[in-house]
């Protein structure tokens, strides 16, 4: 019997390293996977392991050319990047040690020594993190695991306790007791570390489309009605959704107590959903994703409709009523929890399940975590049409990466919170786990908060997976219109801009699937050369060419703005927002109403962004904006397919941008946008496109080409302010086309403009406002800050237009 019918089989070549690579001897083996990557493992019985492994599918990576010198008590190897000294006996720091051969790390630790704990450098912790199981019931920070990179260049991963996988995808125990170690050392290539991370252990999977809208959930027995009647409002609000959460009040819970708690369920609560499919139906209609929470450590109960059925092929009595205890490690308790318990719902219309796993790390099967085994199963189980798999779950250790989306668990609704999740998002990309979806405002507890509501919608919209959730509270729902009329607005406005956002982030999930480019990670991963990327560590790129600084602590009361500590990598950079233009290669603190946070473009950059918000995001859009960044040469390979598991090509379209600036040292250039013709089975070749040019005030002329003819354009230049708009029309694409824009003035920072507005909505003494005025209007630069810094602001009022100052004398 299989335990997944009709699942897809993922194969796996190369579970065995190069026979080349091994390195062998009484009660140990060495296998050199690639010049940094080397497999250390000892066995007093000479039992390894050569099967796959719950975390390792492929060990046949490079061979490296490596030279082997050994006596009869010790064996030295050596790579271009390692030294491996091992002293032929059990592993013991003293025995077994491997140093770095290059300088590559950030500190002066070389050597790595077996059973070194973890060691503090230049006042940080060496080993960067990793992630955590959950953050349920967490207010602030909580302990990570360790992840693959480190200041010191290496890292660990201990592969000795897990299952090995049989060729069906089920699990089995090791042959025979073995320690198991994969040592990394990197030093401070990180991005060559996750790569061969998953080449070793598999790629981050490609996720639907959809699943990178908004996501709705409240833990609320809704009805069916009440439940469309939100959806629509939503709709005629202008707020978007791609994906519905019914929490668990979508099955009885409501039962017998001598059955249990009701926690556990597979039958709909027909009180509440008389109609299931036409319930499913109808958002489907909607354009809506469904997905049901069940929280299966409770077994089923001779209440559920499944329960006779599932009862019989398990060989169990109906008629006794006996409760059908769950047990992810029998084979045949998986096949009937599948093929009663849940494709029946599927076929119904869920889309994929919530696995709302709170019940410990205990199984039948010694040394297996069924909430793994949970994902692994439900994952699998779910391509077994051949559809693109996808589950929702907690994370399980390293590997969870290929059970995509994770559940981060019931955050307490506090600034703590809100303040700590920054960092856990990014700095699970460490550990290669890049698709978190938190309970964005808050889950439980806390205070009512309209400010921390808007800070956290605004953190959810750069985050991996954007869903919505609160607890069952009537006070605690997370529908922007409970939040007052500013903070509706701007919520409504980020919701929106999120599903512009999907062609963007589809494209990065397409480079994490590829390239092991994490959609989030800290600014380390792409500088990890510079101190200063290590001391922002609520600071994230979010895709190729976007910066992200949340903010998560609250405004100043006089001035209205909230305050980030940041740092920006070398070049311009352009707020993503309203255009204000900052040099980089420093350190600045950046102040934002609740209007926004700080989101920075790098100059060149081209955010392909949907023109509809409230189009379905599981359909390339026809019609794009393209957001181009001024002041530099810029490039944008967006990436799209056709939604199946394995899709049999990438299409691509690939937009660069060539920036001249006139010689004459003007803000004057001229810039040519080129797309190449879009490449890929089925890829769009027909597109509406618009340009909103950031960092210009205006363009001469602008003209485009495409088959073979040139059109010109209008110009809509906004009085001054940046963006400028042009409107390309509908273009045949499939011979690419040129878009020519002549004679752009570049934008200046305003800073009188923009300090008056700063000075109009503080709430500070009028006077004091005509005096601060009056001094920009007189001063500039170093002269302006010292004139301002001597009038004793309050608040935050200094430190807001110091950063105005700055960014105008960028330019």
């Amino acid at each position: 019997m299989t335990h997944l019918p009709h699942a897809p089989i993922p194969s796996a070549p190369g579970a065995h390293a190069h026979p080349q690579a091994v390195v062998q001897g009484p009660g140990y083996r060495i296998s050199v996977l690639t010049s940094r990557l080397l497999r250390i493992e000892h066995s007093a019985t000479d039992s390894f392991t050569d099967e796959r492994t719950q975390l390792v599918l492929c060990r046949a990576l490079d061979l490296p050319e490596f030279t082997v010198d050994e006596t009869d008590d010790l064996l030295e190897v050596r790579t271009s990047d390692l030294h491996l000294r091992y002293d032929k006996r059990a592993f013991s720091p003293a025995g077994l040690s491997v140093t770095m051969r290059r300088r590559a790390q950030g500190s002066h630790h070389t050597t790595w020594h077996y059973g070194d704990p973890v060691q503090p450098s230049n006042g940080r912790v060496a080993n960067l993190g990793g992630t955590a199981r959950t953050l349920d019931d967490v207010d602030g920070p909580t302990p990570l695991d360790p992840g693959l990179l480190s200041l010191h260049g290496f890292a660990i991963v201990d592969d000795s306790n897990t299952l090995v996988m049989t060729d069906d995808e089920w699990v089995a125990p090791r042959a025979g007791a073995e320690q198991d170690l994969y040592f990394f050392g990197y030093g401070l290539d990180y991005q060559a570390a996750l790569a061969d991370f998953f080449r070793l252990t598999g790629p981050s999977p490609l996720i639907p489309r959809w699943t990178l809208g908004n996501w709705w959930s409240r833990f609320h027995r809704y009805t069916a009605d009440e439940y469309l009647g939100l959806m629509d409002r939503f709709r005629a609000a202008g707020i978007p959704f791609s994906v519905s959460v019914v929490d668990m009040d979508w099955h009885l819970t409501d039962i017998d107590p001598s059955l249990g708690s009701g926690w556990t369920g597979y039958t709909w609560n027909r009180e509440l959903f008389p109609d299931p499919q036409a319930f499913l139906d109808q958002l489907h209609e909607r354009n809506l994703r469904v997905s049901l929470n069940v929280h299966p450590a409770d077994g089923v109960r001779r209440h559920e409709d499944a329960y006779e059925a599932m009862a019989r092929e398990l060989g169990i009595d109906p008629a006794v009523g006996a409760e059908i205890a769950f047990d992810i490690s029998s084979r045949e308790f998986v096949a009937a929890y599948l093929t009663h318990l849940h494709h029946p719902l599927e076929a119904e219309g869920v889309d994929f399940w919530w696995l709302d796993w709170q019940s410990g790390g205990a199984s039948r099967t010694p040394g297996l975590d069924p909430l793994w085994m949970l994902n692994h199963v439900h994952y699998l189980d779910s391509g077994r049409d051949g559809a693109r798999p996808l589950t929702f779950s907690r994370y399980a250790g390293l590997g969870s990466h290929r059970y995509p989306v994770g559940f981060s668990g019931d955050t307490v609704t506090t600034w703590d919170s809100l303040a700590f999740q920054p960092y856990f998002t990014a700095t699970a990309a460490n550990a290669g786990y890049f698709w978190w979806s938190h309970d964005i405002g808050g889950h439980l507890g806390g205070t009512k908060d309209n400010e921390l509501a808007t800070r956290w919608f605004q953190f959810g919209v750069f985050s991996p997976i954007n869903r919505l959730h609160s607890s069952m509270s009537p006070f605690n729902g997370k529908e922007p219109w409970r939040f007052g009329n500013e903070a509706a607005r701007v919520m409504t406005s980020y919701l929106r801009l999120r599903h512009q956002l999907v062609p963007y982030l589809y494209t990065a999930m397409w480079d994490a699937h590829t390239g092991a480019v994490g959609p989030v990670r800290p600014m380390y991963h792409d500088h990890p050369q510079s101190p200063e990327a290590y001391d922002v560590p609520n600071q994230y790129m979010f895709g190729p060419d976007l910066l992200v600084a949340p903010v998560t602590t609250p405004a100043d009361r006089r001035t209205h703005h909230a305050e980030v500590g940041a740092w920006l990598p070398p070049g311009a950079w352009y707020d993503v927002f309203d255009g204000l233009r900052y040099d980089g290669g420093r350190r600045l603190d950046l102040h934002r109403t609740l209007e926004n946070i700080p989101v920075l473009a790098r100059a060149g950059a081209i955010l392909p962004l949907a023109a509809d918000p409230m189009a379905d995001t599981a359909a390339s859009p026809e019609e794009l904006v393209l957001r181009v960044f001024a002041g530099a040469d810029g490039r944008c390979a967006l990436r799209e397919d056709d939604g199946s598991a394995a899709p049999a090509s990438t299409q691509e379209t690939v937009i660069g941008l060539r920036w001249a600036p006139r010689a004459d040292g003007s803000r004057m250039a001229d810039a040519t946008l080129a797309i190449a013709p879009p490449t890929g089975d089925g890829v769009l070749t027909t597109r509406t496109l618009r340009l909103e040019l950031v960092g210009a005030v205006d363009v001469a002329e602008a003209a485009v080409t495409a088959g073979g003819v040139r059109t010109a354009l209008s110009v809509v230049a906004q009085q001054g302010r940046t963006p400028v708009l042009v409107d390309l029309g509908t273009l045949d694409l499939s011979a690419g086309a040129t878009l020519e824009l002549t004679g752009v003035t570049e934008a200046g920072n305003d800073l009188e403009d923009r300090v008056f507005t700063v000075l109009d909505a503080a709430e500070i003494a009028y006077d004091l406002k005509a005096t601060v005025l009056q001094a920009v209007r007189q001063s500039s630069g170093a002269a302006l800050l010292a004139a301002l810094h001597s009038l004793d602001l309050p608040g935050n009022l200094f430190g807001v237009l110091a950063e105005l100052v700055s960014a105008s004398a960028s330019r």
